[in-house]
């Protein structure tokens, strides 16, 4: 039987879908912040809630962005760590790819009037005021659905890498006064 546990962080939201077998179910929560306090509680309420447990599952599917980046690192780093915990193959779906399965534009929102675009191979940032491309904007629940359904389009035996896929650096800048000390 294939259980694939699929989720998302990279937007304002935790997403995540249960696939089993040919069967899946939703569950979204939108959140601007908190996705790290809340998604694993969020996935271990979710599988009970669907009489499913953690042994049960075969893979684990994660968004890898583009999208918020620290989004990206606490969904990436939570399936890193559950599927080598499970031992089960871990596959890492991009927003574009996502929205390729939806049938929509592969154009994501980014900050700051941009926009994500998959230009020749290359993901690029742009503006999108000098742009006629309009970002796609499924909801969680479809976000997380594409992911499952990815998985296991690429075959559970041919892991993809998760590897998050960041277009632009973070907003965080480093602190620009030195640290006191330790010790005097």
């Amino acid at each position: 039987m294939t259980c694939i546990l699929a989720f998302d962080t990279a937007g304002p939201y935790c997403a995540a879908a249960l696939l089993k077998d040919v069967d899946v179910v939703t569950k979204s929560e939108e959140m601007a912040r908190g996705q790290a306090e809340r998604l694993m509680t969020m996935l271990q309420e979710f599988l009970q809630d669907n009489s499913t447990s953690w042994a049960d599952l075969t893979a684990i599917g994660v968004g890898i962005g583009p999208g918020n980046f620290t989004g990206i690192r606490i969904g990436v780093a939570a399936a890193k760590g559950l599927s080598m915990g499970l031992s089960i193959p871990l596959h890492g779906v991009d927003g574009f790819e996502q929205r390729k399965r939806l049938g929509l534009a592969p154009v994501i929102s980014a900050p700051r009037q941009q926009i994500y675009i998959f230009d020749h191979g290359v993901p690029r940032m742009i503006s999108s005021q000098n742009s006629s491309l309009a970002p796609s904007q499924p909801d969680p629940d479809q976000i997380a659905r594409a992911i499952a359904e990815d998985t296991v389009a690429r075959g559970l035996d041919a892991p993809n890498p998760a590897a998050p896929l960041y277009i632009k650096p973070a907003d965080a800048a480093p602190a620009r006064d030195s640290a006191p000390p330790i010790f005097p």
